[in-house]
């Protein structure tokens, strides 16, 4: 039992010698009642333990000139860190320092005194800046060391004193970090200076107007200068508006210079230049916050001042001299500028009416127009490809501009667009292959897709056709049909159904002739002329006028055996022989042996004539033959003038006089066995395209009364306006307001219609 309070006693001491903590009486009580008991209290058993930490309860007393001397040996460092020399103490143990000190609340005096160092020595600062002799270089060097300087300074001090900043500080919210206190006390004692501020402001714009005027400029510097104005909050009051102003007074005044002294191309590429520039300042060394302002006032002064000079000027001369990339320059710059675009889309549009409306007006033109129109509209697909990127708003005005210039005159774009498709289809054109043709048609129908009067097109198309399908002149039917199925998914199955019709002729005519064949074979005489013939229905065909001629009797004979074939098997219909549309192959003996010549019907009728004599004038071969005189001298002309000379004319000469004089050639020679004697065309007369061209005139005023009365019809009472309105609306072709008007008359004159007895401008329909 005597060692038990001993052992009480040394457990006591233990639980008291905590440094700071103090006994849980749940450990007393444990303690005690296993002292007593020898073994464990029952109430100590069933209790959690705890321990519990809490601070002295006293702290320990400073010395009383404890805060003074911490504060000497600060300030000494912060004068050390101020002079750049070494500092006599641990840094740690200066840390440690601010930490004790403000550990007993001396943390405002101590701020206080920090403050109020770092301001005497900013002050201190200001005198090396007021010297006259410094140029502006290097004052801007000057300055950007004392800026550093000051930087590292505080980053030093800071570190020492980052108890204050993260205690004492960060409590009192309207306190500056240490931080911003430096950078305040730099800001109100020397960038604030007036003297200081101009000279750095002067002295940065005069380094960027050196660097604008093509000079090397230390870039490092101005980036050092800019961001210390930005870190001290002054950037934007002190140097971007002068900055801008600059700006805007240097491009204003090299914009009216340049724009007089070079062409486009160099101007738009010099502006392209100077705002590659301002951006690449913006990275290197100014502030962000400038950049969409700098951009502005460059856009505005070099390029939006200058719009309309910079499209007057030279865009026409870029589009003609074909300057691809120059043309993607404009378009890229005049789009960054507000109302760049709607300026460029006008003079686009006025360009392509301009130089269309050249090809389609001038007659002189008329051979090449719609090559030249297809080469031009090519060209401007290529430009809104590569230059405008496709815009729609580019595409769709390039469309008007194209229909509005080509209807400028009327019905000649649409005939010899007709023109130009039969040139391309015709037999003997080598210089295109199926796939070449097919894409050679399809940008035909692209211009075709622009015209107005498309009924024109079809009129001399037919004739066209006509005369391919006839003699045999079609380069392809594959791309004959596929050309009839552009036409008509264009233009709807109407449009189309007569064309058609030509092409069901040709093929029904074949069927027609192998079933003559067969029926030649029965004859007891079937001679020894073989005879090929189209039937072609009136409706389908072009107008043809017939030309009565003397025929051989065995031709007339042959056709009398046609005639009487067809009508059996067609009994009620008419057929009238188009001699102007035939042709024939001749077999000729000559001293150099047999030819065979591919010749028209005129051609044969007289080549058959020198069977009965040598020599025939030209009254006697007219009375002979009974062509018509104009036809009859084209026809002798082939003969006896052009390559293959079957016939000798004397006099001699190029022209068919009537007094000539003509005798078979029999020493006529040739390398080939079939010759073909081309007819010499003659030239699609004046009237004969007034009469294509009236034809089609005459249908249109067909199709206006149509649908007039079938308006009418279903209507029963319309006015004037809504009545021509929805004519309008139903024509695929372009009326004037006063044919318009004469056709209704016409309907009122042969009692279609009548107007209103009470209201003028009504039409009453008369069943």
């Amino acid at each position: 039992m005597a060692g038990e309070p001993q052992k009480k006693q040394h457990l006591s001491a233990l639980v008291g010698h905590t440094n700071g903590l103090t006994k849980p009486t749940c450990l007393a009580a444990a303690a005690g009642g296993r002292t007593e008991g020898g073994g464990r209290a029952a109430g100590g058993g069933a209790a959690s333990k705890k321990l519990v930490i809490k601070n002295f309860r006293e702290r320990p007393a400073l010395p009383d000139s404890y805060t003074q001397d911490t504060w000497k040996k600060l300030h000494e460092a912060v004068r050390a860190i101020q002079s750049s020399t070494s500092i006599k103490y641990n840094l740690e143990e200066l840390y440690q320092a601010v930490e004790n000190v403000c550990s007993y609340n001396a943390s405002p005096t101590l701020y206080k005194q920090l403050r109020q160092v770092c301001e005497d020595h900013v002050k201190a600062q200001i005198l090396q800046f007021r010297e006259d002799s410094l140029d502006s270089l290097l004052f801007l060097k000057k300055i950007n060391k004392c800026w550093q300087d000051h930087c590292r300074q505080m980053i030093m001090i800071r570190s020492i004193f980052l108890f204050l900043d993260r205690t004492y500080v960060l409590q009192n919210s309207m306190l500056p970090s240490i931080w911003d206190m430096g950078l305040e006390l730099f800001r109100n004692h020397v960038i604030s200076d007036k003297l200081v501020q101009n000279k750095t402001i002067d002295g940065i714009l005069l380094l960027i107007g050196q660097e604008r005027n093509g000079e090397a400029v230390d870039r490092s510097l101005l980036r050092s200068l800019l961001s210390m104005l930005s870190d001290l909050q002054v950037y934007k009051d002190s140097f971007e508006q002068r900055f801008l102003e600059d700006t805007h007074r240097l491009y204003t005044a090299e914009g009216q210079r340049l724009m007089q002294e070079r062409e486009v191309p160099e101007y738009l590429h010099h502006v392209n230049k100077r705002l590659e520039e301002e951006a690449d300042r913006v990275v290197t060394y100014l502030d962000h916050s400038t950049q969409k302002p700098l951009v502005a006032c460059v856009e505005r002064q070099l390029l939006g001042e200058h719009l309309a000079a910079v499209l007057q000027k030279g865009f026409d001369n870029l589009i003609n001299e074909n300057r691809i990339a120059d043309l993607t320059l404009l378009c890229q710059l005049f789009s960054r500028v507000k109302g760049g675009q709607q300026l460029l889309l006008q003079s686009w549009g006025e360009y392509i009416k301009n130089f269309g409306t050249a090809i389609v007006i001038n007659p002189e033109k008329d051979k090449d127009m719609v090559q030249e129109l297809l080469d031009f509209k090519d060209k401007m697909d290529h430009i809104i490809e590569v230059c405008f990127q496709k815009n729609e708003k580019f595409i769709n005005l390039m469309k008007e501009s194209f229909e509005t210039f080509i209807n400028k005159r009327p019905n000649k774009p649409a005939e010899l667009i007709a023109k130009h498709v039969d040139s391309k289809l015709r037999a003997g054109n080598k210089e295109a292959t199926d796939e070449e043709l097919e894409r050679i048609l399809d940008k035909i129908m692209i211009i075709f897709r622009f015209i107005h009067g498309k009924d024109v097109f079809e009129a001399f198309y037919k004739k066209d056709l006509a005369k391919r399908l006839l003699v045999g002149k079609s380069a392809s039917v594959d791309a004959e049909k596929s050309m009839l199925s552009k036409l008509k998914h264009e233009c709807g199955a109407a449009f189309t159904s007569k064309l058609e019709g030509m092409f069901k002729d040709m093929e029904l005519s074949k069927d027609i002739m192998v079933h003559f064949k067969q029926y030649m074979q029965n004859q007891s005489d079937p001679g020894n002329i073989d005879l090929t013939v189209n039937i072609l229905t009136m409706g389908y065909w072009p107008t043809y006028t017939p030309m009565d001629v003397l025929l051989p009797p065995e031709m007339v004979k042959l056709q009398e055996v046609f005639k009487t074939f067809y009508l059996g098997k067609h009994s009620g219909r008419k057929l009238q022989w188009q001699t102007s549309l035939g042709h024939a192959v001749l077999k000729a003996e000559f001293k150099e042996g047999k030819k065979e010549f591919q010749v028209s019907l005129f051609q044969t009728l007289v080549l058959l004539m020198f069977n009965e004599g040598d020599e025939f004038g030209f009254e006697e071969i007219k009375m002979a033959t009974g062509i018509e005189d104009s036809e009859l001298r084209r026809t002798l002309q082939s003969l006896a003038c052009g390559k293959a000379r079957v016939l000798n004319k004397s006099p001699k000469g190029k022209d068919i006089e009537d007094g000539d004089k003509f005798t078979f050639s029999g020493d006529f020679k040739h390398k080939l066995f079939r010759i073909k004697i081309n007819q010499i065309q003659m030239k699609e007369t004046v009237e004969e395209q007034a009469s294509t061209t009236e034809r089609v005139f005459q249908d249109r005023q067909y199709q206006i009364d149509a649908a007039i009365v079938r308006i009418m019809k279903m209507r029963k009472t319309l006015s004037h306006n809504l009545l021509v309105s929805e004519v309008y609306n139903q024509l695929k072709f372009p009326v004037k307001p006063a044919d318009l008007k004469k056709r209704i008359e016409s309907l009122i004159d042969r009692d279609y219609m009548e107007r209103d007895k009470e209201n003028p401008n009504q039409y009453n329909y008369i069943a």
